[in-house]
């Protein structure tokens, strides 16, 4: 962080975004593509699933409980397949990796405090929203995600057919009062394979750099950079080896990603794997739909929510609500209208939200939040004139 010289204080804020080939994203649409699964059988099934991949070897664990019969192998085969891992020449292929299953029943202790509508554990949920973007969410996510989608689509189109399925985005963008006022770096770092390294052998030839810059950079944040603008493709030279041949993964361990890329707090528990009997996913998804509609009303141009809950307890712990300074209405005023216009037990929010589908793997990379596909209705805006109604604004 750093500031302008003058009256105006500015500051850099940086956020990244991986691609779903990334380690930790395939773990991440393993266990999410498990629940999908389950979930098209079974609506109410209990789904705690866990994915470690690492060279040759993916295992898939948990906690499930459900009355669908399905083949966790042929899921995990095929969510790999869709990744992109299809030959051995990126270091996976789900046609020979092994899979270890190794999944068990929710212990009976959650399970009676579930049963009866209470959370199926403990925590706090983090939701965020702001007037930054389109999406009411922070600009350097928005622009991080949107690079490593396109950086997928260009792979998958073919219009870059020497990209491989692991890659990381980074923006940095520069505030000014505040608000963002230009994008002042730029991180893409992709697998690829070894038809565009330059005679050396040890990084990629400018004309591969320049048609990254073309086909990924410049059609996503082209007229948000000028000329002071810094630009680094693959900076450590080349990318042969990614994906779980260059890395261990985990679901869960792209907590960040998957939410607000920093600028906001976060609660700490990861969404992917989990029925929305969990409320580290289902409450945190409805303290956005809050913070996103408390937003779109007008009534402050950046908001913060945080619900608490205790295991086996249906009602909320505790509901905060931060408006923070540039707000018309204070946040301590703001949160008993919230507890009257929106659900907060998870019996309500699955309800309310329809979460008992099977929409979960797409979530799984790219951010949960922000999103424009109409099964994310955590994003809709419905609740905006009930609530300035509500808060005479």
């Amino acid at each position: 962080m750093s500031l302008e010289s003058g009256s105006k204080r500015g500051y850099f804020f940086t956020s990244e975004s991986v691609t779903e080939g990334h380690p930790d994203k395939v773990c991440d649409i393993v266990s999410d593509s498990i629940l999908d699964a389950i979930l098209k059988e079974d609506a109410k099934a209990r789904v705690a699933c866990e994915t470690f991949i690492s060279k040759g070897l993916l295992i898939v664990g948990g906690e499930i409980t459900t009355t669908a019969k399905i083949n966790p192998r042929e899921v995990v085969k095929e969510a790999i397949k869709n990744i992109g891992y299809d030959r051995p020449s990126f270091g996976f292929d789900y046609n020979t990796c092994a899979i270890v299953d190794t999944i068990n029943t929710q212990s009976p202790d959650i399970a009676q405090g579930v049963d009866i509508g209470g959370a199926g554990d403990q925590g706090l949920m983090i939701g965020y929203a702001c007037k930054e973007s389109p999406e009411l969410m922070p600009l350097p996510i928005v622009l991080a995600h949107q690079l490593a989608l396109r950086l997928t689509e260009v792979r998958k189109k073919g219009i870059l057919k020497y990209l491989g399925p692991d890659g990381k985005s980074q923006v940095t963008v520069e505030y000014i009062d505040g608000k963002p006022s230009r994008v002042d770096a730029v991180v893409i770092s992709t697998q690829h394979t070894a038809a565009i390294l330059d005679k050396s052998g040890h990084k990629i030839t400018e004309k591969s750099k320049k048609e990254i810059f073309d086909k990924v950079i410049k059609p996503i944040v082209g007229k948000k950079i000028d000329k002071n603008t810094k630009i680094y493709i693959n900076p450590t030279g080349k990318f042969l080896i990614g994906g779980p041949i260059g890395d261990t993964g985990l679901t869960g361990r792209k907590i960040i990603v998957d939410t607000y890329g920093g600028t906001a707090a976060h609660g700490g528990g990861a969404f992917s794997g989990k029925d929305s009997t969990k409320v580290d996913r289902s409450a945190s998804y409805m303290a956005r739909h809050i913070a996103k509609n408390i937003v779109a009303a007008g009534i402050t141009d950046k908001c913060t929510v945080q619900l608490a809950y205790a295991i086996g307890v249906a009602e909320p712990v505790s509901v905060f609500v931060n408006t923070h300074r540039n707000a018309e209405v204070a946040g301590n005023i703001v949160e008993p209208i919230v507890r009257k216009i929106f659900p907060l037990t998870p019996k309500g929010i699955i309800e309310y939200l329809n979460l008992r589908r099977p929409i979960f793997a797409k979530t799984a990379a790219y951010g949960h939040f922000g999103r424009k596909d109409t099964d994310f209705t955590w994003e809709q805006t419905n609740k905006v004139e009930e609530l300035k109604k509500a808060l005479k604004v």
